[in-house]
């Protein structure tokens, strides 16, 4: 019967891990925003950075054995871990943001190895320094095994279709690297009327938007045809932004000089993840992009992520062919399991 599937082995593209511990500085001179752990209630820490609790985390965050243990209620078999993304640390200098993004990187890669096959790898590059990015993404590809790599929605206000990060991606496709982007430090937080916890529920997915967008103005992917990369939270607003972009290009000479393909054609391309918490919005999702673009994601283990990602599919009324590409087979290819 429809729906009726058993809610297990799907993979999991968008969880987060910290560190238990952050390392020290090495170094003249500590940067103000080098992370740092402190105690808080039981089973949690809080994660300070520039003298402020950023964010108060529980165990599951670095406790390997809970987070397996969760997964099965989840329905999931196998789950992608990348960087909180306040820790991917572009606004530093790049010689400090390097020693820690290798931390975590190393971090990240002992936590897959105690997995027993359950957890895989998204590692973060210093992104201010397209160079340096490069050899780090090297780095976690050829010596740690990594499927990918994280990436914010902009780097220092500048978003990732921008021009100067073509050569990075170019390095992603020479690496056969999955992208993953996470949305940062957003545009138009002065513009939210409302407590802090607002960035994650109306900031994230706006910038998400904006970033998937540039992808497709500045033709990346007709540049790199090869390139897998995924946007999180369903790709933000871009689905309700694309029919626009889709009409503004037949309209306006000036877009389609610029723009080489059909902004929707270029849309279907991309991947994105299912964390939208509704089912109506599932199904939008994917009659706009294609069953074969769309694959879980949960933000697992903050507060703030989706409990029940394999029943929310089938709830969302999927046939089971469906049902199974939303589940694992879209995954599969986005990691390059499946080519």
């Amino acid at each position: 019967m429809r729906n009726m599937k058993p809610f297990c082995c799907g993979i999991d593209t968008h969880a987060h891990v910290i560190p238990e511990h952050f390392p020290s500085y090495i170094g003249a001179k500590m940067p103000p925003d080098w992370p740092s752990m402190a105690p808080a209630h039981e089973c949690h820490k809080n994660v300070m950075i520039a003298g402020k609790n950023y964010r108060t985390v529980s165990d599951k965050c670095w406790d390997i054995p809970k987070r397996i243990a969760d997964m099965p209620s989840m329905g999931l078999d196998l789950q992608v871990v990348s960087p909180m993304p306040e820790l991917l640390s572009y606004w530093m200098e790049t010689k400090d943001a390097q020693q820690l993004i290798r931390y975590l990187n190393d971090q990240i890669a002992d936590m897959v190895l105690q997995s027993n096959g359950a957890l895989m790898g998204f590692g973060a590059v210093p992104l201010q320094d397209v160079d340096m990015a490069i050899r780090e993404l090297e780095y976690l590809v050829q010596t740690l095994g990594f499927a990918g790599v994280e990436v914010g929605s902009n780097v220092n206000g500048k978003p990732i279709g921008a021009p100067e990060f073509e050569s990075f991606f170019a390095a992603c496709v020479r690496l056969n690297a999955a992208v993953f982007v996470h949305a940062i430090r957003p545009a138009g937080m002065d513009r939210l009327v409302g407590p802090a916890p607002l960035q994650q529920v109306l900031g994230y997915p706006t910038d998400v938007g904006l970033a998937a967008a540039s992808v497709i103005t500045s033709n990346l992917m007709q540049q790199h045809p090869q390139l897998r990369i995924a946007f999180s939270h369903g790709g933000g607003t871009l689905a309700m932004l694309l029919p626009r972009l889709q009409q503004g290009w037949k309209t306006f000479p000036a877009l389609q000089d610029s723009v080489s393909a059909s902004p929707l054609v270029q849309a279907r391309k991309l991947f994105y993840d299912t964390l939208v918490f509704d089912e109506p919005t599932l199904k939008h999702l994917v009659s706009t992009f294609g069953e074969t673009q769309l694959m879980i994601g949960t933000d697992y283990p903050f507060n703030f992520h989706d409990r029940t990602p394999a029943k929310r599919i089938a709830d969302a009324g999927f046939d089971e062919r469906v049902q199974d590409r939303l589940l694992r087979g879209n995954a599969e290819t986005f990691l390059g399991l499946k080519l």
